[in-house]
């Protein structure tokens, strides 16, 4: 009886725990979401994040051939650190790719209320793309603590985060493009 006792409690400790656990998770992304709808929409400040990432570092830091390169040539702990190194440096690039998908979500958002139904159907592809940029910068960084944390691991490609960033990137020139003509989606603020 005594034990059966304890195991319902210890199963309702947990359960609680759980219930508070996500709760606390609700609110934080209740106050990111509320912050995020606040927060203006500056077509220069968004072009100027996502054009100042260097997209090439990224990509030779996450390519598998000089991962090859690196282990071939280097002993094993060396290899393992120099590893560990670059992970990190990837994965703050990819943080960066999804801060800087959730500005072009913003961006596009703004655009798709424009009155041209020309940049209006551009933000709606270029939300689309901040989109599957920032799932994509949440997966690499998922593979890159991965190879952190069991560094002797054959790291895969991650081709899919930078073909979604060029596929952003032009989207966004071309949102440019029609922002010209469309005054209000420069000034434009979330609602």
């Amino acid at each position: 009886m005594e034990h059966g006792v304890s195991t319902l409690a210890q199963g309702l400790i947990t359960a609680w725990a759980l219930v508070v656990v996500a709760f606390v998770a609700l609110a934080i992304l209740a106050s990111v979401a509320i912050r995020n709808r606040t927060r203006s929409v500056d077509l220069e400040n968004a072009v100027l994040a996502f054009r100042s990432l260097d997209i090439g570092a990224f990509r030779n830091l996450v390519d598998p051939t000089e991962e090859a390169f690196l282990r071939d040539h280097l002993p094993p702990a060396k290899f393992r650190e120099i590893k560990r190194q670059r992970a990190w440096a990837a994965i703050l690039y990819a943080w960066e790719v999804g801060g800087a998908a959730s500005a072009l979500a913003q961006l596009g958002q703004a655009a798709q209320r424009s009155a041209d139904p020309v940049t209006a159907a551009s933000g709606v592809q270029l939300s689309e793309n901040a989109f599957r940029l920032r799932v994509q910068s949440i997966r690499a960084c998922l593979r890159l603590v991965t190879g952190i944390i069991l560094p002797d691991l054959r790291t895969q490609s991650i081709p899919t985060l930078v073909d979604q960033y060029e596929r952003a990137s032009e989207n966004l020139l071309r949102l440019g493009r029609f922002s010209s003509a469309s005054p209000e989606l420069a000034r434009s603020k979330s609602a």
